[in-house]
């Protein structure tokens, strides 16, 4: 953290809760909120106070911390943003998307900005215009209230800010943002189900289910990604019906409360047989007229954020422990739960079906059957089509022969599981 923010942190050092109640944009109050010390809250979170003109940096490394408090001057006219031209700041939660540095008027920009995601889905839900909302300082000393809508601060506070203002970082932006609120049971609820549907939305997506369109309000969805609803269901149907698999995990699910919205966003890695992608994903969420909350937006950010690693981690422990029941199924004779672990069209040497296979094993081990058949050192990989596992394979039957060598199984995903689709083998030196 630069020095200079050390220097601004208050001596009277505020609490704040991330999960404070909301009120409505619409309201003539505006939006107030508060930043939350919880495992949903992200590591860095800005927040823009338009009431008293300061700029917040926050920090969560239990416990969370403010970490700075800046001057800044927002729009010359009160309460949220509706129309393009209204001169006023929007309230809400938005996210830096990047860096400008060229083409700028240095006295309105003072030759730096940092552009915000507005209109975000709900703003565009909300029938709001306008555009060009940014974080940027001018060519002069601020003062208070100054600007068309944008954020402003002065050219040193923005420039030992630099390393804080990284695309990705939501930026909080409020009438104002309380130093004693407290959050209910009921915000807490909302924030961990909010959680637990966007894994429960995952899952839905990798199953090919329809299921996963009920996690969306097709109304609010068509006027928020001004697009129609089914058209994005028609287009996922027909991957659903042509990809024989797809897998979609995410990772590190953050939560926070917008006014009259609540935004997840999270790491998010996603392969089917033609396509591999990763990045960040946002979803905004709003409650029903049954109560449930049902994602009326979403936003797509391409990174690398070397998630590969992450999908082998999740992905290793499922596939040993399926290798482990098709071993025990072979070293026991178990022909039907031998076979329950191939394709239909899975190839072992020159049998093709698992028909073919398992017939082969029930002829053989009527007479000859195993007695070790040991694995080790199981190592999975990616594949275009799956995944492999490679590992040294022991084996000796009843006869007295015995070989020791490396196996290589290729695996393709079958729902929540995996199938064998080919073996090979080759003996140790």
């Amino acid at each position: 953290m630069h020095p200079a923010l050390i220097r601004r942190i208050p001596i009277l050092a505020l609490l704040f809760v991330l999960f404070a109640a909301a009120t409505s944009s619409a309201s003539d109050k505006g939006w107030n909120t508060a930043i939350a010390d919880s495992d949903l809250t992200p590591r860095r979170i800005l927040a823009v106070d338009k009431n008293h003109q300061r700029f917040l940096i926050f920090e969560r490394h239990s416990p969370l911390a403010l970490r700075g408090t800046f001057p800044c001057t927002t729009g010359q006219a009160d309460g949220d943003k509706v129309a393009e031209g209204d001169l006023r700041t929007p309230e809400g939660i938005y996210f830096i998307e990047g860096k400008r540095t060229s083409g700028l008027d240095y006295g309105l920009y003072g030759g730096i900005a940092y552009t915000l995601n507005y209109p975000n889905p709900v703003d565009r839900l909300r029938h709001k215009s306008g555009y060009g909302i940014w974080i940027h300082s001018k060519g002069r000393d601020i003062t208070p209230r100054e600007t068309r809508g944008c954020i402003a601060l002065n050219r040193g506070d923005i420039d030992a800010l630099a390393g804080t203002l990284a695309p990705g970082t939501p930026v909080a932006v409020a009438d104002s943002v309380a130093s004693d609120a407290s959050f209910s049971k009921q915000d807490i609820e909302t924030a961990r189900n909010l959680r637990d549907r966007v894994y429960a939305w995952a899952r839905a997506w990798s199953a090919r289910s329809q299921e996963m369109f009920s996690f969306y309000d097709p109304d609010a969805y068509s006027l928020a990604q001004d697009a129609p609803f089914h058209a994005f269901k028609g287009q996922k149907e027909r991957l659903f019906k042509t990809l024989p698999w797809i897998h979609t995990t995410v990772h590190d699910v953050k939560v926070l409360q917008g006014p009259g919205y609540w935004v997840t966003w999270f790491d998010q890695y996603y392969r089917a047989p033609n396509h591999t992608s990763e990045g960040v994903r946002r979803l905004y969420w709003q409650p029903g007229k049954d109560g449930v909350m049902r994602i009326v937006g979403m936003e797509w950010v391409p990174a690398d954020l070397g998630m590969e690693d992450d999908y082998l981690e999740d992905v290793s422990p499922r596939v040993a422990e399926l290798i482990e029941q098709w071993r025990k199924a072979w070293e026991t004779c178990d022909v039907e739960g031998y076979a329950s672990w191939y394709a239909e069209d899975a190839r072992q040497g020159d049998r093709v079906g698992v028909a073919a296979i398992a017939e082969h094993k029930r002829t053989l081990w009527a007479t000859i059957r195993p007695v070790k058949v040991a694995l080790e050192g199981v190592r999975v990989a990616i594949t275009p089509d799956g995944v492999t596992a490679d590992m040294t394979q022991d084996y000796k039957d009843t006869r007295g022969y015995r070989d020791k060598g490396v196996k290589t199984i290729y695996l393709k995903p079958y729902g929540a599981s995996w199938r064998i689709v080919r073996e090979d083998w080759a003996p140790l030196p």
